[in-house]
């Protein structure tokens, strides 16, 4: 029963993430934003509801497909929004103004 509810909970705040994700994409005007928008709760939404997943699996064979599901989204969401956000400054299609810096217009010297 308590498992149940805690199980309940985290698949109930992954699902909320996942929604926020939706929204921001929606919402959001350049791929900038909207790159942060679907890396960063999507993906601790995802792991949310895996660990639910989990705990309502208990001791089932399939956890460790979850675990591993889990690992694959942590190790390509990072790489996946790094080289969007490449694409984007190659492409020049950000917002003027949008940064602050520019640490790739002039890269350092070796």
């Amino acid at each position: 029963m308590i498992g149940d509810i805690i199980s309940s909970v985290f698949l109930v705040l992954g699902a909320a993430l996942a929604l926020t994700t939706a929204i921001g994409m929606l919402r959001f005007k350049d791929t900038l934003s909207r790159m942060h928008a679907s890396t960063k709760p999507q993906t601790f939404g995802l792991l949310l509801m895996l660990i639910g997943a989990m705990i309502r699996l208990g001791q089932h064979v399939d956890v460790g497909m979850l675990v591993l599901a889990g690992l694959f989204a942590l190790m390509t969401a990072p790489v996946i929004a790094h080289r969007i956000g490449r694409l984007v400054y190659q492409e020049q299609r950000a917002r003027d103004g949008l940064l602050s810096r520019d640490d790739m217009e002039n890269p350092a010297q070796d």
